[in-house]
C-alpha cells in the first residue's frame, strides 16, 4: 500500500506540474487574444480527476484490495506509458497546450507528434491513466467510476474543444 500511495502520490505531484505550464500558457494565449472555451465544464473536469487520486486509495484500504502482480505491473506500465503519452502531446504542442480550451486566433492546428496519429491523443493519455492507475492496485469500482463519469464530460469536451478549433464559435459560449 506505501508504494501506491508513493504512486498516487507523485501522479498528484505531476497533475501540479501540469497546471502551472497550463497557467504560463493561459497567459501566453491571452496576451495574444486567446479565447477560452466550456469553463462551464472545466471544473467538473478538475474535480472527477482529483477526485480519481482520493478515490482510488480510499478503495484500496476500505476494502483491502490486493496488489495482484499479473494486475499491477502491467497497469502500472500503462500509467508510466499514459504519462509518457501526456508529456509527448504538451511538447508537440508547445504554448498551445492548456488543460483549458484557449484558442489563440491565427494559430495552426498542430499535426505532428502524436497528433499525426490521433485526433485526440492526451485525451487517450486520459483514458487510459484513469482505467489503469486505480488496477495498478486492484481499485476496480474507481476504475470503473472515473470511467464512465470521466467518458460524459470527454464527450461534452471533446465536442466543445472540435467546434472552438473549427471555428464555430458562434455554437459555444465563450466562457
Amino acid at each position: 500500500m506505501i508504494g501506491y500511495l508513493v504512486l498516487i502520490g507523485l501522479v498528484g505531484c505531476e497533475r501540479l506540474a501540469e497546471l502551472v505550464v497550463a497557467r504560463r500558457h493561459l497567459a501566453w494565449a491571452r496576451s495574444r487574444g486567446g479565447i477560452e472555451y466550456g469553463r462551464s465544464h472545466y471544473p467538473w473536469l478538475v474535480l472527477v480527476h482529483a477526485g480519481l487520486l482520493v478515490a482510488a486509495p480510499l478503495e484500496v484500504w476500505a476494502y483491502g484490495r490486493p496488489f495482484l502482480p499479473w494486475l499491477g505491473w502491467p497497469a502500472l506500465a500503462l500509467v508510466l506509458g499514459a504519462q509518457t503519452l501526456r508529456w509527448w502531446c504538451v511538447a508537440t504542442l508547445g504554448r498551445q497546450w492548456n488543460t483549458r480550451i484557449v484558442v489563440v486566433p491565427g494559430m495552426p492546428l498542430v499535426d505532428r507528434g502524436p497528433y499525426r496519429w490521433l485526433r485526440h491523443p492526451n485525451y487517450v493519455a486520459v483514458v487510459v491513466e484513469g482505467i489503469a492507475l486505480p488496477l495498478v492496485h486492484t481499485a476496480w469500482v474507481t476504475a470503473l467510476v472515473f470511467t464512465a463519469v470521466n467518458g460524459v464530460l470527454l464527450r461534452v469536451r471533446i465536442r466543445t474543444e472540435d467546434a472552438a478549433l473549427r471555428g464555430r464559435t458562434s455554437d459555444l459560449p465563450a466562457g
